[in-house]
């Protein structure tokens, strides 16, 4: 008989697609993982701690006037963006929520892409890009490749 979550994501013909069988893309998930928390968490903290003044005297890429309020929101989707990337799968309560922080990371990535390429240029943009490749392989890998597994 057919299971409802076999439906949902196929077995491979070699039997268990669990974590355990693929190691070494659960550990590369893992490092990107916690590199791109860390990335996020110091990110999302300056823009926290700093003032929209000395923000806009750093120079590229923060050259394009964005309004104070939306830097604080986008700080506060970093920083915890940052932590659901960690989080869940460390602690094992609602591993779900980790592709769902890296998609949310994505979108604000996407946008990093576009105010870079709009101001300074696109050498500007190559770093955004770059993150978001790499959050767009956590998602996937997250949720279909070597998901979490809940308590």
């Amino acid at each position: 008989m057919t299971n409802s979550r076999d439906i949902v994501r196929p077995m491979p013909a070699g039997g268990d697609d669990s974590p355990q069988r693929r190691p070494i893309l659960n550990i590369a998930l893992w490092i990107i993982q916690f590199l791109l928390a860390a990335l996020f968490l110091f990110a999302g903290g300056m823009k926290l701690v700093m003032s929209p003044e000395a923000l806009a005297k750093m120079g590229p890429p923060n050259q394009i006037q964005l309004p104070g309020l939306f830097m604080r929101f986008i700080a506060v989707c970093e920083v915890l963006g940052a932590l659901g990337l960690i989080l869940p799968g460390l602690v094992r309560i609602q591993p779900g929520l980790t592709p769902l922080a890296a998609a949310g990371l994505l979108i604000i990535m996407i946008g990093a892409v576009v105010v870079s390429i709009a101001g300074p240029g696109f050498a500007t943009a190559v770093g955004p890009l770059v993150f978001g490749v790499l959050l767009a392989f956590v998602a996937y890998g997250r949720w279909r490749l070597a998901p979490h597994r809940a308590r």
